[in-house]
């Protein structure tokens, strides 16, 4: 799965990369504005591409001024599909919380970090995701959890999930010489504890 291109999963063509900007904000856009945001296609590509949506009546356009302007018909029976798809970052993410939320014993802090963060993920990306463990746990029934969340987000997304592990003391005493955890800060989706907490352990002080 490609996150930062969501309806690539059933469709990797330009119809799916203006759908997924339709879906995301109940907005119009201009060829012009769609282009800003689609560096990598044409004008004339994303115009035909509209057009073809717009006679499907799964986008509506309207004249402002000289230009004409694309939203996404959200009556439209597909429509509720499209914006799914185009939200899947946002379920994961939501998924993976719930997931955290019901562990037997869960993770002082938890982050998705990584390509997946920052919407540069290829199918063939790892996801990455950052758990940090209470220091008194039993190592099995621990690692159990993380191998079950391992193979759930695996299926969920098709792309091989690589967890990041640190026990609690780890983060304390040397966090803030650990680049991995100043990348989360800086760019990690927080899924469990706060971003907040975070912040307060790479500052600590030996």
């Amino acid at each position: 799965m490609e996150l930062g291109r969501p309806l690539s999963t059933v469709t990797p063509t330009l119809d799916g990369d203006i759908l997924a900007i339709l879906a995301t904000v109940d907005s119009s856009f201009t060829t012009g504005q769609l282009h800003r945001m689609l560096t990598r296609h044409s004008v004339e590509g994303i115009r035909k591409v509209l057009k073809r949506l717009a006679e499907q009546g799964i986008v509506r356009s309207n004249k402002v001024g000289q230009a004409v302007a694309y939203r996404l018909n959200r009556d439209h029976l597909a429509a509720e599909h499209i914006i799914g798809l185009a939200r899947i970052k946002e379920t994961l993410l939501a998924r993976i919380e719930e997931r955290l939320e019901s562990w037997a014993v869960p993770p002082v802090y938890a982050a998705v970090f990584g390509s997946a963060a920052t919407d540069s993920m290829t199918v063939e990306s790892d996801l990455d995701v950052l758990l940090v463990r209470p220091d008194h746990v039993e190592d099995g029934e621990w690692a159990e959890q993380v191998d079950r969340l391992v193979a759930e987000v695996t299926l969920w997304t098709g792309n091989d999930v690589r967890p990041l592990e640190f026990a609690l003391h780890e983060v304390a005493s040397r966090g803030r010489d650990e680049p991995v955890l100043r990348d989360v800060l800086d760019r990690g989706l927080t899924v469990a504890g706060t971003r907040a907490w975070l912040v307060k352990q790479l500052r600590k002080k030996d």
